[in-house]
C-alpha cells in the first residue's frame, strides 16, 4: 500500500477516535448566551391544603377561636365541677355578619377548677420550653368580676406553664385584653386550660394564643420556622391562595379576597373545601379563619423579595364538584374584584383600596405585576370568561401580566383546546399543571424544546412526581420522585425563553392533618423538615443564573443522553457558570466537561445529592437527602467528573 495512503488512513482513524471521544464529552458554550432567565423562574405555590395555613404557617394555636365552626364547640371541652345546665351558652350577636357567635358563661362563686374550658389545638398544641406565648381574648362583663387562670397542660395533664388575667371592664361594650405565659417544658400535644374564678356573667370571643417566635416577631403572625424554609429557597414568586380553594366547591365557598383583609375579628370564616373532599382523609375541623389573608400574603412576598402572584376566581366553581357558573352578564362583580385587587396592591393612599392597604400599615404600594384568572378551569365557558377579564383588566392596567389556566393535565384534548385558544387570545402566560409518574417527567424533559419562542410564555404552576398509589403520606416523597423532577427541571431551565415561572405543589403538609401527598415540606406541631424534593427545588432556585448557556453532548441537548439530563446558565452578576447534571442511571458515569469559550476558569465547587431511589427524609432523619458540597479544580478548561448513580450535581465555576 502506498505510504501516503496508509498515513492518510491512519490519520483518519485517529481523528475519528478523537472525535468519538470528543462527542462523548459535554460541551458548555460559555460565550453562547441563548436567553435571559426571569427572576421569577423558580418560585413557590401556596394553598391552604393539608392544614397549611390554619394549623400550619398561620401561627394561631387555638382551634375554633371564635366558635364559628359548623359545630360551635368543636375543639373545645367544658371542664369543672360546678357547671350546671345553661351556664355555658353559644349566642349570636346581632349586627355582626362576619363573626356573630360568642360564648356566654355564668360564673357563680367559682374557684379554680369549678368552671373552665379547654382547647385541644390543631392535633395538639406544640409548646417549647422557655418560650413566651401571647394569650388574648375579646370579652364583655355584664356583672361582677372574673379572674382567668390560663395554663398549659401536657399529654399527662401536668401543668407546664400558667398565668392570670383579670378582666378590667364591666360595661356593655366588647373589649380586648392580653397576657403572656411561658412554657416550663416542651410538649408536642399540649392543651390550653382556661379556669374562670369569681362571680360574673361574661361573654368571650376570639380566644387566641400565639408563640412569640413568629416570623419577624410580628404579633399574630406566621410560624417562623416554616417561613424560614421558604426564605432559604430565595423564591422568585409566591403564588397564592391556591389551588382549588380559589374555585370553591360551589361559588359561595370560593375564596373572596375582600373578606380576608381588615381587622382579624371582621374576617368571615368559611369551611375549607378540603374539609370534605377526600373520604379516606376526612377533616371535619378544617376551616379558614383568614388570619392569613391577602394583605399577609403580599407582606410575605415582600419579606422574601418575591413577586406576589395572586389567583382569583373567574366566575366558575370547581368543575369536579358542582361546576357552578356565573352567567356572563353577571360577571361584572368578579372582574371588579380583580380591578380592585390591583388597586389594593398598587394604588396610592388616596384611592379607595389603596387607603385600605395603608390603614393596615403599608402605605407604600406592593408593586403587583402578575395576576392569575381562574385555577384549573377549562372548556369554552372558561375561554368566554377569560376574554372578558383580559379585555377589562388590560384596558385599565395594560402592564399587568395575566396568567390563564390550561386545565388539569398536560396531554389531553382539553389541554390542546385551551392552549390553542389562549394563544389565539395572545395570552401573556399559560399555566400548565402536571402530576404524573417519575417516568413521565423523564420522558417529558424535552417538552418545551419545540414550543413557540415568540408566543405566550409558560408557567409550570403545579408539578410533582407521584409514585404508585401503594405509597401514602410523606413516604411518597422519595428520591426517585425528586430526581425525576430535577431531570424535568433541567428542561424547564434550558427553555427559559419559553418557561418563565415554575413551582412544585403542594407546599406544606401537617403530618397528622394531610389530605394530599406528596408535598414539599412536612411539619408537626414543633418541627419542620424538607423532603428530597425540597432540596432539589432549593438548589435550582438558589442557583438560577441570569442567562441560559448552550450545552450539548453528541451535538444534542442533554435530555436522556446516556441517562443524563443537564442544563447550564451563567450568572453575570456573580461571575459564575452554573451547570446542573442529573444522572438517572444505576451506575457511576465518568464524564468529561469541556468549557468551550474565552472565559478563564480554574476553580469551583460541586454540590451533590444522591442515594437510594426509594429513600426519603423524615423528622428523625431530616437531612438524609440534602446537598453536600466539595471543591473541584478545572485544568485547561476541562474537568472530569464521576457522576454517582441517581444523583443531582450542581457545579459553580468562577470565571474571569
Amino acid at each position: 500500500m502506498n505510504k501516503r495512503i496508509l498515513a492518510a488512513l491512519l490519520f483518519s482513524i485517529i481523528s475519528l477516535n478523537v472525535l468519538s471521544q470528543q462527542d462523548k464529552s459535554i460541551y458548555i458554550h460559555t460565550d453562547q448566551s441563548i436567553a435571559p432567565i426571569q427572576t421569577t423562574m423558580w418560585g413557590v405555590f401556596f394553598e391552604d391544603i393539608n392544614f397549611g395555613a390554619d394549623g400550619g404557617i398561620y401561627a394561631e394555636l387555638i382551634k375554633n377561636r371564635s366558635f364559628e365552626f359548623a359545630k360551635p364547640l368543636m375543639g373545645w371541652s367544658i371542664k369543672g365541677k360546678k357547671i350546671k345546665e345553661g351556664d355555658l351558652l353559644i349566642l349570636n350577636r346581632q349586627g355582626s355578619p362576619f363573626n356573630p357567635r360568642f360564648l356566654r358563661l355564668n360564673v357563680q362563686e367559682a374557684a379554680k377548677g369549678d368552671v373552665g374550658i379547654l382547647n385541644e389545638g390543631f392535633r395538639g398544641i406544640g409548646v417549647k420550653k422557655g418560650l413566651k406565648y401571647d394569650f388574648s381574648l375579646m370579652y364583655r362583663q355584664h356583672r361582677g368580676n372574673v379572674l382567668l387562670h390560663v395554663e398549659f397542660v401536657d399529654e399527662k395533664n401536668a401543668v407546664i406553664g400558667s398565668t392570670l388575667l383579670k378582666l378590667a371592664s364591666t360595661d356593655a361594650n366588647w373589649h380586648q385584653q392580653e397576657v403572656s405565659l411561658v412554657s416550663t417544658a416542651t410538649a408536642e400535644k399540649a392543651k390550653l386550660n382556661i379556669w374562670f374564678e369569681g362571680n360574673s356573667l361574661v361573654d368571650v370571643d376570639m380566644i387566641s394564643l400565639f408563640p412569640s417566635d413568629t416570623w419577624k416577631g410580628r404579633k399574630g403572625g406566621l410560624r417562623g420556622d416554616m417561613v424560614q424554609m421558604l426564605a432559604d429557597m430565595k423564591p422568585g414568586f409566591i403564588r397564592f391562595p391556591g389551588g382549588c380553594i380559589v374555585e370553591g366547591m360551589d361559588l359561595a365557598n370560593r375564596y373572596q379576597w375582600k373578606k380576608t383583609i381588615g381587622p382579624i375579628e371582621n374576617r368571615q370564616l368559611i369551611m375549607n373545601r378540603w374539609n370534605v373532599e377526600f373520604g379516606h382523609r376526612p377533616a371535619p375541623d378544617y376551616f379558614q379563619t383568614f388570619g392569613l389573608g391577602f394583605f399577609e400574603y403580599f407582606q410575605l412576598a415582600e419579606d422574601l423579595g418575591a413577586q406576589a402572584l395572586p389567583i382569583l376566581n373567574c366566575g366558575m366553581a370547581c368543575q369536579y364538584n358542582t361546576a357552578e357558573l356565573i352567567p356572563l352578564e353577571d360577571l361584572g362583580p368578579y372582574i371588579q374584584d380583580a380591578l380592585d385587587l390591583i388597586e389594593f396592591a398598587n394604588g396610592d393612599e388616596n384611592s379607595k383600596w389603596g387607603k385600605m392597604r395603608a390603614s393596615m400599615g403599608h402605605p407604600k404600594p406592593f408593586h403587583l405585576k402578575y395576576l392569575g384568572v381562574g385555577n384549573e378551569n377549562w372548556g369554552p365557558q372558561y375561554i368566554e370568561r377569560a376574554k372578558l377579564f383580559q379585555q377589562k383588566i388590560k384596558e385599565k392596567y395594560p402592564e399587568i401580566k395575566l396568567i390563564f389556566s390550561s386545565g388539569t393535565d398536560p396531554d389531553s384534548e382539553r389541554f390542546h383546546y385551551l392552549n390553542n385558544e389562549l394563544r389565539a387570545m395572545k395570552a401573556d402566560i399559560i399555566d400548565e399543571h402536571y402530576y404524573r409518574s417519575p417516568d413521565w417527567f423523564l420522558k417529558n424533559a424535552s417538552r418545551y424544546d419545540s414550543y413557540d419562542r415568540k408566543g405566550a410564555k409558560v408557567f409550570a404552576g403545579e408539578f410533582a412526581a407521584h409514585n404508585h398509589n401503594k405509597i401514602t403520606g410523606s413516604d411518597k416523597n422519595t428520591w426517585q420522585a425528586a430526581i425525576a423532577e430535577a431531570a424535568f427541571m433541567t428542561g424547564l431551565e434550558r427553555n427559559a425563553e419559553v418557561v418563565n415561572m415554575a413551582s412544585y405543589a403542594p407546599l406544606f403538609a401537617h403530618s397528622e392533618g394531610w389530605q394530599w401527598a406528596p408535598d414539599l415540606i412536612w411539619v408537626n406541631n414543633l418541627n419542620v423538615y424538607g423532603t428530597p424534593n425540597y432540596y432539589v427545588q432549593k438548589l435550582f432556585s438558589t442557583n438560577k443564573g441570569t442567562h441560559v448557556l448552550g450545552m450539548t453532548k453528541e451535538a444534542k441537548a442533554i435530555s436522556g443522553v446516556d441517562g443524563l439530563y443537564a442544563s447550564s446558565v451563567i450568572d453575570t452578576v456573580k461571575k459564575e457558570i452554573i451547570i446542573k447534571i442529573v444522572n438517572t442511571e444505576k451506575t457511576t458515569l465518568n464524564q468529561t466537561i469541556v468549557l468551550d469559550g474565552k472565559k478563564k476558569i480554574s476553580v469551583g465547587t460541586i454540590t451533590i445529592i444522591d442515594g437510594d431511589p426509594e429513600g426519603k427524609n423524615s423528622f428523625e432523619q431530616a437531612k438524609n437527602f440534602s446537598p453536600k458540597e466539595q471543591n473541584i479544580s478545572v485544568k485547561k478548561q476541562q474537568l472530569v467528573l464521576n457522576l454517582s448513580p441517581n444523583s443531582l450535581n450542581v457545579l459553580k465555576l468562577k470565571y474571569r
